[in-house]
């Protein structure tokens, strides 16, 4: 709270001499007032705003016997330059739908896609300009501490702020859904190139592949119903071994309860500083991901034809009418709408919130228009057809390929 000490124990952080005012004094004085009406607990008798003091004159104290004034606390915001607040953004919306871009635009096509993708950024940028500049439509009341949420209810009152609460809340379920069996599947895959090494367990897919350093596979061309691990052994030292593992190393049946076992610890943790280091590791996640379909391009080459309308063996049309499913994936992986204004409040100069945050849209969408246009390019047609695309790429790169091994362990 503030207080009164002596002009000599007052510094700022740049060391100069600052001085307290007779009013802030004033103030301080009864501040004390208040406080020994009542204990510390009891709500009840609190200072009300006319006694506080002005933002200039609050300071906070240290046991050193100084003072440090409290700088830029009147707008409430934080002091994040604007080229971290775009990365900020542009880390929080890249997730895990950079991984099914490749395949949303082979259900579109190579040109529809491209173009949804373009129209999506666009599409979702304005609503979420929309959100940012809501909060200062609303005339006559202080809004500078509201969310979502309170300008929905607002306009909509408690049927608006609940209803954009539980789409949220149905957002972040889902999103949990995709990233459960994505992170059963990385570690099935993580836990079964571990064995075949540590093991020297020659295997082989036994889905259509190609040939070469650098294979490429088509699980969804199997002939026939493959067991979990798809992989037949050429050379073993313990048959049984290697049955009693993929008895127990299954990716849908018992993988997803083990990560049960590896998560629930990490929830248990109560510190929020731990967390906030995965930011990090999600950035070095997608540059890596970036990285990895650079040089596997460079390895395989590019790889189109087009056909606008017809669809051959190994190609499929420029349009197609699957499209709407790549533009439910671009729904998500452009969704920031609901804590966009959290973020930008941290930024330290407001009136650059539009540029910043359309050059966080920007980035995202050439990151995805990137990933998803090199992995289409480049996948081998012929001899595989474009329809073997998975929905998560990485699926297309056998189990033992070192730089998807990689890329799971990030992810």
């Amino acid at each position: 709270r503030p207080f009164h000490v002596e002009p000599t124990n007052i510094v700022n952080v740049n060391n100069d001499m600052q001085r307290v005012t007779d009013e802030a004094s004033a103030m301080n004085k009864r501040i004390h007032y208040y406080s020994r009406l009542a204990s510390p607990a009891d709500r009840a008798l609190i200072a009300p705003d006319h006694v506080l003091p002005a933002p200039d004159e609050i300071y906070v104290y240290s046991p050193l016997g100084t003072a440090f004034k409290v700088d830029s606390c009147a707008d409430g915001y934080g002091k994040n330059s604007s080229i971290v607040t775009i990365f900020m953004i542009w880390n929080t919306m890249m997730g895990t739908s950079i991984l099914s871009i490749p395949w949303g635009i082979k259900q579109a096509g190579f040109t529809c896609g491209i173009i949804l993708i373009l129209l999506m950024g666009i599409l979702t940028l304005y609503c979420c300009y929309r959100v940012v500049k809501s909060r200062k439509m609303i005339p006559l009341i202080d809004t500078s501490n509201w969310e979502f949420p309170d300008v929905c209810k607002y306009y909509f009152g408690s049927f608006g702020q609940w209803s954009s609460l539980l789409f949220s809340m149905v957002s972040l379920v889902g999103a949990m859904v995709v990233y459960w069996v994505l992170m059963s599947n990385f570690l099935f895959n993580t836990g079964k190139f571990i064995y075949n090494f540590v093991h020297d367990i020659n295997v082989t897919d036994i889905v259509p592949g190609t040939n070469g350093s650098n294979k490429v596979i088509c699980p969804s061309a199997a002939s026939s119903h493959p067991p979990q691990n798809r992989s037949v052994i050429f050379s073993s030292g313990n048959d049984t071994g290697f049955e009693l593992f993929e008895k127990w190393w299954s990716k849908s049946q018992t993988v997803p309860f083990y990560l049960i076992a590896v998560l629930l610890p990490l929830l248990n943790l109560k510190s929020p500083s731990f967390f906030a280091k995965f930011n990090v590791l999600g950035t070095v996640s997608v540059v890596y991901l970036v990285f990895l379909v650079t040089i596997k391009a460079a390895h395989l080459g590019i790889h189109l034809e087009y056909d606008w309308f017809t669809e051959n063996d190994f190609f499929v049309p420029e349009f197609r009418i699957l499209f709407p499913q790549l533009t439910g994936v671009l729904t998500l992986a452009f969704f920031i709408h609901n804590c966009v204004i959290t973020l930008l409040q941290n930024n330290r100069n407001q009136e650059n919130n539009v540029r910043d945050l359309s050059i966080a849209y920007f980035l995202v969408g050439l990151t995805y228009l990137y990933v998803g246009v090199i992995i289409f390019a480049s996948f081998p047609s012929p001899p595989l057809s474009k329809e073997c695309i998975e929905q998560n790429f990485l699926d297309n790169f056998p189990s033992d390929d070192i730089m998807s091994f990689v890329a799971r362990i990030f992810l």
